[in-house]
C-alpha cells in the first residue's frame, strides 16, 4: 500500500518531527509512506471570510496539485466522520482488499481546506471535536496509520 500524508505548512518543531519520523520508519514494514508539505499562506492576523477563502483556496490547489489522480483521498476535517481505532483499521483494510492501494490522507492549513479539497476527497475523517495544531495532527495521524496496520496484522498494539 501506498499512502501519502499531504499536509500545508513546514514543521518546525524538532520533538514532532522526531516523533513522525519513528512512526514513518516503523511504518515501512506495512506500507511506503510519504509526506508531502505544501507551502502555506502568508496571512495577517485579522482576516476578512473573503480573505479566508482566497487562503484556503490556494492552499486547496497546492494540495491537488499533490494528490496521485488514483489515490483514495481521506480529508481530516472537524466536520468528518469520528472512528475508533478498529473502524480505521477495518477501513483501510477493505480498501486494500478492493484494491485501492494509494491512498493519501489531508491535513489542510490553520484555516482548515477548501471547499474543492473536500469535494475531490472520497472520505472525510475527524479525530475530534477539538482542534489541534495541523503540525500536531501529523504525528496523531502517522501514529493511528501504525496502529491500524498492526491492529489488521493481529499483532499486538497500546489499548
Amino acid at each position: 500500500m501506498n499512502i501519502s500524508i499531504v499536509t500545508v505548512g513546514k514543521l518546525k518543531e524538532k520533538y514532532l518531527t522526531m516523533g513522525i519520523n519513528e512512526y514513518v520508519k516503523r511504518l515501512g514494514a506495512y506500507a511506503k509512506i510519504e509526506i508531502i508539505e505544501v507551502p502555506d499562506e502568508k496571512a495577517p492576523e485579522q482576516l476578512s471570510e473573503t480573505e479566508m477563502e482566497q487562503i484556503k483556496q490556494k492552499e486547496g490547489e497546492k494540495i491537488l496539485a499533490k494528490v496521485h489522480p488514483d489515490a483514495h483521498v481521506i480529508a481530516l476535517a472537524i466536520q468528518g466522520k469520528q472512528m475508533s481505532s478498529e473502524q480505521l483499521a477495518a477501513e483501510m483494510d477493505k480498501l486494500a482488499t478492493y484494491g485501492k492501494s494509494k491512498i493519501a490522507f489531508i491535513i489542510g492549513g490553520s484555516l482548515g481546506l477548501s471547499d474543492e479539497v473536500l469535494k475531490r476527497a472520497n472520505a472525510q475523517l475527524s479525530f475530534s471535536k477539538m482542534t489541534f495544531p495541523h503540525q500536531l495532527m501529523r504525528l496523531i495521524l502517522v501514529e493511528q496509520v501504525y496502529r491500524a496496520f498492526r491492529i489488521n496484522r493481529g499483532e499486538p498494539y497500546h489499548k
